[in-house]
C-alpha cells in the first residue's frame, strides 16, 4: 500500500484491504443479508447493497449490526433521498453509478467516504473536484486492465476500483494494472444464486475471488 494509502478515510482503506466488493442487487433486504453471510463465510468481507434492493437500507443496517467486522456501503446512488437513508442506515461507503454535481457533492458532504462512476479522464477530473474519495471505473469490461493501467499515470493517488466483468480468471490482471479495489456483482453474487438460495454456491464463489486476490498480491 502507497503512503497515500494511510490518509484515506478508515472504511475506504478496510474496503483496499478487502480488496474485493460484492455488488449485491438482491430481491429482498432478507436475502441481501443472507448473501453478505455467505460471501463473509468465503472470506469477501466487502459488501455494497445497491439501491435496487427492496429494503436497502434496511439491509445496511442488520449487515452492520450482525457482522461488526465487515465493511459495508451503499451503491447505485442516484437520488438524494437514497444518499440520507443510507447515511443514516450506518453506510461506510457511498457509490453511485455517475458522477451528477449535484448528487456527489451532496454524497460527499455527508462525510461518509463517497466513490462516484466515472471512465475518462474529463470525468475522473470532474469527480475529484467534487470531493469524492475514489473512482469507480465502470463499466470495467469495456476498457479493460491495459486502460486503468494508463490512467494510473495521471492518476497515481486516486483509487480505482473496476467494476463490471471482474472475475477471479481476470482479478489478477486488474491488480497488476493497479486496482484498489474490485467490484464484482453477478460474477460473485448472482440474483439467481439469491432467489433460489444457493449460499453454498455464492460461498464458493467468494472463496475462488479470495483465493485469486490473494495469489495477486503475493
Amino acid at each position: 500500500m502507497t503512503e497515500a494509502f494511510a490518509t484515506l478515510p478508515r472504511s475506504l482503506r478496510a474496503v483496499g484491504v478487502a480488496g474485493v466488493i460484492a455488488v449485491l442487487r438482491a430481491p429482498t433486504s432478507e436475502a441481501a443479508v443472507a448473501a453478505a453471510e455467505a460471501l463473509i463465510a468465503g472470506g469477501v468481507t466487502a459488501i455494497e447493497v445497491t439501491y435496487s434492493t427492496p429494503g436497502a437500507a434496511a439491509a445496511i443496517a442488520q449487515i452492520r449490526q450482525e457482522f461488526p467486522d465487515a465493511v459495508v456501503g451503499a451503491g447505485t446512488l442516484t437520488r438524494r433521498p437514497q444518499v440520507s437513508e443510507a447515511a443514516t442506515a450506518g453506510a461506510q461507503f457511498l457509490v453511485s453509478p455517475g458522477t451528477a454535481p449535484e448528487l456527489v457533492r451532496f454524497m460527499a458532504d455527508t462525510g461518509v467516504p463517497t466513490l462516484s462512476g466515472a471512465l475518462t479522464p474529463t470525468e475522473l477530473m470532474a469527480a475529484r473536484e467534487l470531493g469524492v474519495a475514489g473512482i469507480k471505473i465502470f463499466p470495467g469490461s469495456l476498457v479493460g486492465p491495459s486502460y486503468l493501467k494508463a490512467l494510473r499515470g495521471p492518476f497515481p493517488d486516486v483509487p480505482l476500483m473496476p467494476t463490471g466483468g471482474v472475475s477471479p480468471d481476470n482479478l489478477g490482471e486488474w491488480i497488476a494494472a493497479g486496482a484498489f479495489a474490485v467490484g464484482a456483482g453477478g460474477e460473485l453474487c448472482s440474483t439467481q444464486d439469491m432467489v433460489e438460495q444457493r449460499w453454498d454456491v455464492i460461498t464458493e464463489k467468494a472463496r475462488r475471488f479470495s483465493r485469486a486476490l490473494a495469489t495477486a498480491r503475493s
